[in-house]
């Protein structure tokens, strides 16, 4: 397959990914409890950092002449990283919530490392690349924050 292609899928799976990430979250957000502000406060920032990665994703998609993803996984080599993920983001207390938040992140840093091991262009490498590494701190403090709790 031809690398423009190979990079329009692999970039288009990473949005649906993240999409799915937003989805996560927002469901994660309604999981909580009065006293979470700070749980709420994160997952929006994450929500947000989400959107920013997709954005950034979506236009090199549309450099390489292809049309980018709006939706949510059904397709693609890298979407089955992040399947069962979607089921799993409830709970009725916070570390169950956080439990459930980091196994979305690990997923996602899971795709991300799929993703990187395709035939890529050196500037969308770097792209993935730099976006792993923002999600792998995401991932380092939900993980923080769930360990703390008893």
């Amino acid at each position: 397959m031809e690398t423009k292609t190979i990079s329009a899928e692999v970039l288009n799976d990473l949005i649906q990914i993240n999409n799915d990430r937003v989805a996560g979250y927002e469901r994660a957000i309604k999981e909580l409890k009065e006293g979470d502000a700070d749980l709420k406060a994160l997952f929006v920032k994450m929500i947000g950092e989400s959107h920013q990665h997709k954005m950034a994703l979506a236009t090199e998609v549309q450099a390489l002449g292809e049309e980018a993803e709006e939706g949510t996984t059904t397709s693609g080599k890298i979407y089955r990283a992040w399947m069962d993920v979607k089921a799993v983001f409830t709970g009725n207390d916070r570390k169950t919530v956080l439990n459930n938040c980091e196994f979305g992140e690990d997923a996602a840093q899971k795709a991300y490392k799929m993703a990187l091991e395709e035939e890529l262009p050196a500037n969308i490498r770097s792209l993935i690349t730099d976006q792993k590494v923002a999600l792998r701190q995401s991932h380092d403090e939900i993980k923080r924050l769930r360990d703390s709790q008893a």
